[in-house]
């Protein structure tokens, strides 16, 4: 069960998690029908049914039940088959309708708590304390709604460039030698489709490394190995086979079924689609898990932490905020409402706008660098990232590969090795990788061997990951069939027994003794020593009468030479590792290649090597020696899919936020394994759905970009969440000062209100703000703790300026008795209005504002434009609405020194909390 959580949390967005899966199989089911539109309503029963017969009927009946042909669907009735069937995709994957997505931008606990705020005031009668809450209310729903729509509607158009495709076998595509197939018809040929257009009766091709795009009975299979724990829990692949099947207790064993949502681990296969979508079995528990709320992310956790600790903050003020006025001022009615708009100016109401505008508009920004942010919330983890895994092909390397060299095992140049290799590339089936294609661009051969003419495929026995070779089988000639391997040096010497060695008149092979062994290893570490990579050829003859192969005739084999390759470095590498460096994320190389040449790359690109860790080291190594060899190694060689993900999941066990960027079915273990799985679009489909950034170009330079953005965004976030903590708890300290001494309300419970609109409008620029490049040096995580010690740090010193303001209006301009409080209410409106917009200037950065470092135009603007509407609104002709009045233009000096003295204050308290916890 260990890959289910991250695999269906990336195909479906974020919505289920490990712990619901251990009871999927005991709910009660809900109706269901197969295949169609509308089937999120079904059982896993019904499914069971339906794949029941799939398995057990003879391959003619599955087709004649799926209403397809041996060789596939044409183009027309596949399209009649998506109209009919519907897209293959999971029912919630569906955009909401804009009246649901408005009321969930409704539905959150600010706005529930402000319309119950709202019914209160028009209860008791104040119009105008309705209108403004309700006012926020609207415009607080309405800005998410937009800034969400964008964001759903820009994340669209970003995952339609991260789209996975199927080889489908389709009816009239292909070409015979006459145009015609036997009946006369054109020929099937293979074509891509999207997954999401795959319908029931297609037939599709599986090789290593495919996701399984649907439920299928396979038509063929060779060497087929399916991971399946996603529905299982088999830690270990299973075989499947294309034979019919009977006698298994449940469709989850039947070896002739695949399902959606598991990988091919090697082999290949063609199968027939029987149910897509919700019709699948994947899909119908996917549907119903979903209805289970799931649990909240890191970055989730750590919001809903700051919002508790306002509510505690608000459940302890607001009732001595009215307890204090309602008894210095003998108005309980009055002291109520005046409670009541403390609680409104102590909801952060902008908060879920502001998260949700600032990860949409850092997705965008990723997006033109060339990175796809897969869920919005993974942008926390990559700003937080201080260790990057990486693998070494076409990461450091150019992802380029030349072939450089052919040579016999004695190191001599040889075309007969160049001969084998270019049969064994061009006749597997499986996943053609970068060296296939490498000796495959020697198009000559293909013509000097005659390929149609000479030589006949017989058999294969595909790639895997823990023989690290693969074979075919062809016959040049009736009398005999020729295996012909290649692999992994290591793993290619272990099944050689003979060595082909060059004489005058042709060759003859040795026997493979401890000093030819010897030799042989002495020739592959001096091309390893010049950085190519190299892979072993080998052959041996078997009867013409054996028609079927297995691993098992890998064995006695002759070693004919090697092929080497070359991938030089990028030149974008070294800088690359630099940056990374620079911004606090160290790189560490984890690859199943030979030590030798990933020791000869990494010390191309300037990265320490030190001693390389090698995979059977990891191998024998218990939980706490392997928890100290990841941090003194950075180079780790020669590992299996399993090592890569045990090292990741050290280095967490550490205390590191890991990064894990791959492309292939071996990294897929450690892509789910790692804080945040990065991959790109060229990888394999299992690659993509583990992971939760997906980079359009495969570089180090594109990920640095992405790290930047992502801590930019994060930073943002910070800023309003810090200010508004801040802000709110100075606030509600000098509401309780002025209540405690003065005749009559600081300020009424309207005004209030319109203070708290206008500030939370100032806010909207956040999102577009600048960040120091020095904030973003260094990993950032999320420190709720951090908050709560910043909020009563900074919350004080607005309420220092507030009291200064009180005592102004009190001593200089006589407002101290009821009648004179309408210029006192007016004085500290103005003045906490001004210093609530200049706190996010203050503690957006810890350089000096608006000198050293400078707010982006966005958020100077709002900012200017709410302050001069502040400054205006007691001087215009609606002013009395609100119980304010023109303020004398002796108050502006004042206001003036009161603004300075508040700016030049929290900036040296500022120094002084960076010299004492640092700012991040």
């Amino acid at each position: 069960m260990k890959i289910i959580g991250k695999v269906f949390r990336n195909w479906f967005g974020g919505v289920l998690e490990r712990r619901h899966i251990s009871a999927l199989f005991n709910r009660t089911a809900l109706p269901h029908t197969v295949g169609g539109r509308g089937a999120a309503q079904g059982v896993p029963e019904q499914v069971s049914r339906e794949m029941l017969k799939a398995a057990s009927d003879d391959l003619p009946g599955v087709l004649v039940r799926a209403g397809s042909h041996e060789d596939g669907l044409s183009a027309a009735e596949a399209a009649e088959r998506l109209e009919r069937f519907g897209t293959n995709e999971v029912a919630h994957e569906k955009a909401l309708s804009p009246w649901r997505h408005l009321w969930l931008c409704y539905k959150n606990p600010f706005n529930l708590l402000l319309t119950a705020l709202a019914v209160v005031s028009d209860a008791t009668g104040d119009m105008k304390a309705t209108v403004v809450i309700g006012t926020m209310v609207v415009l607080s729903t309405l800005i998410r709604f937009v800034q969400e729509g964008r964001s759903n509607r820009a994340s669209a158009r970003l995952k339609a460039m991260v789209s996975n495709t199927a080889t489908v076998i389709r009816r009239g595509l292909g070409e015979t030698p006459s145009g015609f197939g036997p009946q006369g018809r054109r020929a099937a040929g293979q074509v891509e489709v999207p997954i999401r257009d795959l319908v029931p009766g297609e037939h599709i091709v599986l090789s290593a490394g495919d996701m399984i795009p649907a439920d299928c009975r396979l038509m063929t299979a060779k060497d087929l190995f399916v991971a399946q724990a996603a529905m299982t829990g088999e830690s270990l692949p299973v075989e499947k086979f294309a034979e019919d099947g009977n006698g298994f207790a449940s469709v989850l064993e039947a070896r002739n079924l695949v399902f959606m949502g598991t990988n091919v681990v090697s082999g290949s296969a063609t199968a027939i689609v029987v149910a897509t979508g919700n019709g699948t079995y994947f899909g119908t528990l996917a549907t119903r898990v979903t209805r289970s709320d799931r649990a909240p992310t890191a970055f989730e956790a750590g919001v809903n932490s700051v919002v508790w600790l306002l509510i505690r903050f608000a459940l302890v003020m607001v009732p001595l905020v009215l307890v204090i006025n309602g008894f210095t001022k003998g108005d309980w009615m009055e002291a109520f409402l005046f409670a009541l708009a403390v609680a409104v100016g102590l909801v952060p109401e902008m908060l879920a706008m502001v998260v949700t505008s600032t990860l949409a508009k850092g997705a965008v920004l990723l997006s033109r660098k060339k990175v796809i942010v897969k869920r919005l919330d993974a942008i926390q983890n990559f700003g937080a990232m201080d260790v990057l895994c990486t693998d070494k092909t076409g990461t450091l390397t150019q992802d380029k590969i030349a072939l450089e060299r052919h040579t016999d095992p004695f190191g001599h140049a040889s075309q007969e090795v160049l001969k084998f290799a270019y049969l064994n590339s061009h006749y597997q089936t499986g996943l053609k990788n970068l060296l296939d294609r490498a000796v495959l661009e020697h198009v000559e051969l293909q013509s000097e061997l005659k390929l149609a003419e000479d030589y006949r495929k017989v058999d294969e026995v595909p790639f895997d990951f823990e023989r690290r070779r693969m074979s075919v089988v062809v016959s040049e000639r009736e009398d005999h069939h020729e295996l012909i391997c290649k692999g992994a040096v290591e793993e290619m010497l272990a099944v050689c027994t003979r060595v082909r060695s060059a004489t005058r008149a042709g060759h003859e092979d040795l026997p493979m003794d401890a000093r030819l062994l010897t030799h042989v290893r002495r020739i592959t570490q001096q091309l390893n020593a010049d950085g190519l990579r190299v892979v072993a050829v080998a052959m041996k003859e078997l009867p013409a009468t054996q028609t079927a192969y297995s691993v098992a005739d890998e064995a006695e084999l002759t070693l004919v030479g090697y092929i080497a390759f070359l991938d030089p470095p990028k030149d974008s590498a070294a800088p690359a590792l630099r940056m990374l460096a620079e911004h606090g994320v160290q790189a560490k190389v984890l690859t199943g290649d030979n030590e030798l040449v990933t020791a000869r790359v990494c010390e191309q690109v300037g990265l320490a090597v030190g001693t390389v860790l090698l995979g059977p080291q990891v191998e024998r190594m218990s939980e706490a020696a392997l928890a100290q060899a990841v941090e003194a190694h950075q180079v780790f060689a020669r590992l299996t899919p399993l090592h890569k993900e045990r090292i990741v999941r050290a280095l967490r066990a550490n205390g590191h936020v890991v990064g894990f960027m791959g492309d292939g079915i071996n990294d897929a273990p450690a892509l789910r394994a790692a804080d945040i799985g990065i991959s790109v679009d060229s990888a394999v489909d299992i690659a993509k759905e583990a992971a939760d950034i997906i980079l359009l170009e495969k570089s180090l330079m594109v990920l640095e970009e992405g790290v930047v953005e992502g801590r930019n965004t994060f930073c943002n976030m910070l800023k309003y969440i810090r200010m508004t903590a801040s802000s709110n708890f100075g606030n509600v300290f000098s509401v309780l000062v002025a209540s405690a001494w003065l005749p009559f309300l600081p300020m009424l419970p309207l005004q209030l209100l319109v203070q708290n609109l206008l500030y939370d409008i100032s806010q909207t620029g956040i999102p577009f703000d600048n960040v120091d490049p020095e904030l973003v040096k260094k990993p950032l995580r999320w420190n709720p703790a951090d908050i709560g010690r910043f909020m009563v740090f900074f919350g004080p010193i607005s309420s220092v300026f507030d009291i200064v303001t009180f005592g102004v209006m009190w001593h200089f301009f006589d407002a101290k008795t009821p009648a004179q409080q309408t210029l006192f209410q007016t004085g500290w409106f103005v003045v906490g209005l001004l210093t609530q917009t200049l706190v996010v200037h203050m503690i957006r950065t810890p350089k000096l504002p608006f000198i050293e470092s400078r707010a982006a135009p966005a958020l100077m603007g709002m900012t200017l434009a709410i302050m001069a509407a502040g400054i205006a609104l007691p001087m215009s002709p609606i002013a009395g609405y609100f119980g304010l009045q023109p303020l004398p233009l002796a108050y502006f000096p004042w206001l003036a020194a009161i603004l300075l003295g508040y700016c030049v204050l929290a900036t040296v308290m500022k120094r002084f909390y960076i010299r004492r916890f640092g700012w991040q």
